[in-house]
């Protein structure tokens, strides 16, 4: 093909030498160029056209982790039903990292196919995918929730699976999520003052993860919001927990600071202590009439000889202290 060309362009230059004069020098080098031009864009057009396409390597382009990609291709009747097809699109959304098309995926699987031997592999997998979907200690704790309650579901529709045992420990990694979650908005309510809101969030991390990792932490600043507030009785009792049951905690020396605060600023109170021996009340005069006594039949007053120390708050009315300070329990 490229000779052919050559050879036209070649005899089509004779033939324009052939009729030249010293006249039309410049008419021939006006065509010759435009001549010229011309069929080597022609060249160029038939060398694009005659070029063969590639051929594309169907092995070069890496299917999703090895998911066959046609099965999110069309909308058929056997891909909504067929257990294979339905794990794998929510495996190949599960790597794709979108977990919510994942559980939607999974969930259709388990509605089908209840009785499959994947079924307790897709359950787990739901939970999972909520997991996932926690983006941290301060996000919202829902999904945190949903996996406990996957993962329980998964015990309790598949006792004594393979994936039971991991179940047991995604729960606990939940549990300690929450915990997290827990202690983070409860220092927030701390830094912002808002020592009743705080106190409740600690309260309920000692209640129900006193166990966590957090719970030190937690002990810590439930004394600290109990001191903020002016229950020293509750926070002296949280700061002598927290010495005895948490001795290495990151904080126990500031906890046995204010522990020693709290105790410098309380003075002892002192009471008249009642006698050994009380007084024989006289007996009534022939008129019938009784002798003096306290308001409300109490018995007055006697001179201490001795001394002891008054009842703290928590002793003398506990029902009071819980009505000022539990308003929110």
């Amino acid at each position: 093909m490229k000779d052919c060309i050559w050879s036209a362009l070649l005899l089509l230059l004779k033939r324009e030498m052939l009729g030249i004069n010293h006249l039309g020098a410049i008419q021939f080098m006006r065509r010759f160029g435009l001549t010229l031009t011309m069929s080597a864009a022609a060249l160029c057009l038939l060398l694009a056209c005659s070029s063969s396409p590639k051929t594309s390597d169907p092995t070069s382009k890496k299917a999703l982790s090895g998911t066959d990609e046609s099965i999110f291709l069309g909308d058929t009747i056997e891909k909504n039903y067929d257990p294979n097809v339905i794990m794998k699109r929510g495996e190949a959304f599960f790597e794709k990292e979108e977990y919510a098309e994942a559980i939607v995926e999974y969930l259709h699987f388990l509605d089908l196919h209840r009785n499959h031997m994947l079924a307790s592999y897709a359950a787990f997998r739901v939970g999972e995918s909520h997991m996932k979907r926690a983006k941290g200690v301060e996000r919202d704790p829902e999904p945190v929730q949903k996996a406990i309650d996957s993962f329980e579901r998964l015990r309790r529709d598949y006792p004594g699976s393979r994936y039971d045992g991991q179940a047991v420990e995604k729960i606990d990694e939940c549990h300690d999520l929450l915990a997290q979650m827990h202690l983070f908005v409860g220092r927030f309510y701390y830094r912002r003052e808002s020592y009743l809101a705080a106190a409740h969030r600690f309260e309920q991390i000692m209640k129900i993860y006193p166990d966590k990792s957090v719970a030190p932490d937690a002990l810590y600043f439930l004394a600290l919001s109990y001191h903020d507030l002016g229950a020293d009785d509750w926070a002296s009792e949280k700061l002598t927990l927290l010495a005895e049951k948490y001795p290495n905690s990151a904080h126990s020396s500031e906890g046995a600071k204010l522990l020693a605060k709290i105790n410098k600023s309380q003075p002892s109170v002192l009471v008249a202590k009642k006698p050994d021996a009380p007084a024989a009340v006289p007996a009534p005069s022939s008129g019938g009439e009784s002798q003096y006594s306290a308001p409300g039949g109490g018995v007055t007053p006697q001179v201490a000889n001795g001394l002891m120390r008054l009842p703290s708050a928590t002793a003398m009315g506990q029902g009071f202290v819980t009505c000022r300070l539990g308003a929110w329990c």
